[in-house]
């Protein structure tokens, strides 16, 4: 039976139309950038104060059941509220309350997600730039509902793998924790193995053998290559590692590579443990740009694209290198020296502007022994993620289309 999204849900309710400022602390403001397909992405959400969360809230409160939906950039994606999360709606996104007595939430945010639905909401969206789905769109979009018991079967399914993705991310999220505070503990406090007995020198105020200095002379870089369409091709022989493999803040984002045939230079092929950094960003708000991440051992290696630069260390320990770009707080200085319009690009020899800790050989080479089992057991979770996402979106559309019976 279809009907338009309105007749199912108590309400559907447009955010305030002005921008909350990023208070640092309090409840989270879910903006376009937090909404995944399913999924809220809380790495670097803004948050607001309780009155500025009453403010935001005063047509309706979010609760559990309820949908975000972003309206622009991305458009169309949409999540779900659950375990008791407390948000506020940023610009430019929608609340849409489902009646459970008419639709089970759970099914409907799988729905709103598929790609049949996803083409309905985006093919009327306007804008000359940037894709913006209008209200009555939403309200009128058909839901092609299922009885009752199909509904809970189907949302059953597909959030089996949605709870193991989310519980492979939260050990990923312990292991960050724990690699980010073991740099602390060695390299801010100053608290590594033997440190009671090394001598600390006055007038550095650093320990014995340990100096701060330039970045660029301990690294080079190589600048990735530049590719066409033409080279994406489905039965490409290489992988294509592009700006999409980098998380917000930092991090590898595995499933983004791309298929590729063309011409590179050797050096523009990244393998296991090459540490890349994004050198491009179009969010505006450096959640790219000066972040690096590690290429994975199970990705067997790849092309690296124009928008990446590879980091090769020549006087520091690969590990500890990687470590400090992404916990010392170093990464967010880097991204400062982008600039741009619309896009930001960083240029590399910006990197001669950036003063880091280089620790003596040895402490940098006991670090690495350390958390290099950290990231490989981080490389395997999110081989895991990977496999599940692919299940997952391949069975979406063929669960809603009732191509596979439940």
């Amino acid at each position: 039976m279809t009907v338009p999204l309105n007749k199912l849900c108590k309400l559907i309710v447009d955010c305030p139309h002005s921008t909350a400022p990023d208070e640092g602390t309090g409840y989270p403001l879910i903006r376009t950038p937090n909404i995944g397909k399913g999924f809220f992405d809380l790495e670097g959400v803004h948050r607001v104060s309780e009155p500025t969360y009453n403010k935001r809230n005063a047509r309706a409160i979010p609760q559990d059941g309820d949908l975000i939906l972003a309206r622009e950039a991305p458009a169309g994606n949409v999540a779900i509220i659950q375990n008791g999360r407390k948000f506020c709606l940023g610009q430019r996104t929608v609340l849409v309350r489902p009646d459970p007595e008419k639709v089970n939430p759970l099914w409907l945010n799988y729905y709103l997600n598929a790609p049949e639905q996803q083409h309905a909401l985006l093919k009327n969206a306007n804008g000359a730039t940037v894709s913006h789905v209008n209200m009555p769109i939403i309200r009128n979009l058909p839901i092609n509902r299922p009885d009752d018991t199909s509904q809970r079967r189907i949302a059953g399914i597909l959030s089996a793998y949605d709870e193991l993705i989310e519980n492979n991310r939260k050990q990923i999220k312990l292991l960050e924790e724990a690699a980010q505070r073991l740099y602390k503990e060695w390299f801010i406090d100053f608290k590594f193995p033997g440190h009671e007995t090394t001598h600390i020198d006055s007038a550095m105020g650093l320990p014995m053998g340990w100096e701060n200095t330039n970045l660029l002379p301990l690294i080079d870089y190589i600048r990735g290559q530049s590719y066409s369409a033409v080279n994406l091709v489905a039965d490409g022989p290489m992988n294509l590692i592009n700006l999409n493999n980098i998380q917000a803040w930092g991090g590898w984002n595995a499933g983004a590579e791309k298929p590729y045939e063309g011409k590179c230079k050797k050096e523009q092929c990244a393998m296991s443990g090459d540490i890349l950094m994004a050198v491009t960003d179009m969010t505006m708000e450096r959640r790219l740009v000066g972040h690096v991440a590690r290429v994975p051992n199970h990705l067997n290696g790849g092309v690296f694209s124009m928008d990446l630069i590879k980091l090769v260390p020549k006087k520091l320990n690969t590990s500890y290198l990687y470590a400090l770009l992404r916990y010392s707080g170093v990464a967010e200085v880097i991204s400062l020296l982008a600039n741009g319009t619309n896009v930001l690009h960083l240029k590399p020899d910006a990197l001669s502007r950036i003063e880091v800790l280089v620790p003596d050989d040895g402490v940098q080479d006991s670090f690495a022994d350390i958390i290099a089992p950290m990231l490989e057991k981080d490389d395997l979770l999110e081989v895991q993620i990977a496999a599940a996402q692919e299940a997952r979106d391949r069975l979406l559309p063929k669960l809603m289309s009732a191509e596979i019976e439940v």
